[in-house]
């Protein structure tokens, strides 16, 4: 893991967050989230509990280079600041850390609070002066204070790699913490495939007892984490997650609905890949007695351009009772003219036995999409049902 990395999936789901708050008209989120009046009443913190920490300075030095760099080297120019200002010895500066922070974030709350973005720079301070053998129980003691004011997942990785033993003994330690965020630091730290950070370098299965433990936890902000940590193993091992869950299921220590929510999401890669162990735990066969007829484009659809919806529609009838999860794969065409699928949830129903149900989609096919690019070509369009491909139909974007 490099430092270049450091930054945390909290603020991935910020930026969302953020985005779907605002127009885009004149919005900077790396602005917003670092700016002078931030530095100085960060800098403001720290002159109240340190003598020897001068505000100006810190502010004066920080702000002279903050404006012209990207959100992450924010974070670097920050901690930086605090570097000059801070003792060189790390026990001391992270009394001083300590003694800085505002009361922990609300416990009254139980979901979507992250805290304040002006704090990361304390987790990359703990990772560029804690990480040493003799200073593992101040600097995991600190991460422990901080991730109540702001999310340490990704800080806290650096000690697993470095320091696994005294880490990972050190999380199964918080499991039992009165805050959750100390809780969910336990399962989000951990994940293997954590978005914006590093890769850890243990086994999926070593945090397994960790997941045990924390998933019959009441807040949701932890069971989230706990499913999406079980969604990240699913990439790697998917049986395993299978086996878990079914396993969580007869321990009945969750909250039955609660444990329907975290199954689902934990399964959501393994269902859209037609994991045929995900879908029978769901209750989905994998073979349905089904009969798909008059699955069509609209004559627009065959020929369009981006922007322009793509419509379809089509029938199932059933020779059976069965629970169906319909999907719809679009091969899209790469910029070296081959293809690559992507599954997209269309319904869930449950259709009875000689019921025929009419299905139709307009599917807009946007020219400024943000998580890929529409390329000119023949494409491909799948039903899927329960996972399991059925018919298909070619459509072409043109330019």
């Amino acid at each position: 893991m490099t430092h270049e990395n450091h930054i945390s999936y909290t603020f991935l789901y910020t930026v969302v967050i953020m985005a779907r708050n605002t127009n885009g008209k004149g919005f900077s989120l790396k602005d917003h989230l670092f700016n002078e009046q931030k530095v100085r009443g960060l800098g403001d913190r720290f002159a109240a509990v340190d003598v020897n920490f001068n505000a100006e300075i810190f502010v004066e030095k920080v702000m002279t280079t903050l404006p012209v760099l990207e959100l992450k080297q924010r974070v670097v120019c920050i901690t930086e600041g605090l570097e000059a200002q801070l003792p060189k010895d790390f026990k001391k500066a992270s009394k001083i850390i300590i003694k800085a922070l505002p009361p922990p974030l609300d416990p009254t709350k139980t979901d979507d609070d992250f805290g304040d973005f002006i704090f990361a720079p304390l987790g990359e301070y703990v990772v560029r002066n804690g990480l040493r053998k003799n200073n593992v129980a101040t600097s995991l003691a600190t991460l422990q204070e901080i991730t109540q004011r702001f999310s340490m997942e990704d800080s806290i990785r650096y000690f697993i790699n470095t320091f696994e033993e005294d880490t990972l003994q050190e999380l199964e330690s918080w499991i039992g913490h009165t805050s959750y965020h100390v809780r969910r630091l336990v399962s989000e730290g951990t994940r293997p495939l954590l978005p914006w950070s590093g890769r850890l370098n243990i086994p999926v299965s070593v945090p397994l007892p960790f997941l045990d433990a924390l998933h019959a936890d009441g807040t949701r902000y932890v069971t989230r984490s706990i499913a999406n940590h079980m969604n990240d193993i699913a990439k790697i091992e998917s049986d395993l997650v299978v086996q878990t869950l079914l396993r969580w299921k007869k321990e009945e220590k969750q909250d039955v609905m609660e444990l329907d929510w975290m199954t689902r999401h934990s399964l959501r890669t393994l269902l859209k890949q037609g994991h045929s162990g995900a879908l029978e735990l769901l209750g989905y066969h994998t073979k349905p007695k089904i009969t798909v007829e008059q699955f069509s484009l609209s004559s627009d659809s065959k020929k369009i351009v981006p922007g322009d919806p793509l419509t379809f529609s089509f029938t199932v009838t059933a020779q059976k009772n069965e629970k169906l999860m319909i999907d719809y794969v679009i091969d899209f065409v790469k910029a070296n003219g081959q293809t690559k699928p992507k599954v997209f949830k269309l319904k869930k129903i449950d259709i009875q036995k000689g019921e025929c149900v009419e299905i139709s989609k307009n599917h807009r096919l946007l020219a400024n999409a943000t998580t890929f690019t529409l390329y000119p070509g023949k494409h491909r369009l799948t039903l899927q049902i329960n996972g399991v491909q059925h018919e298909s139909l070619d459509f072409e974007i043109k330019e």
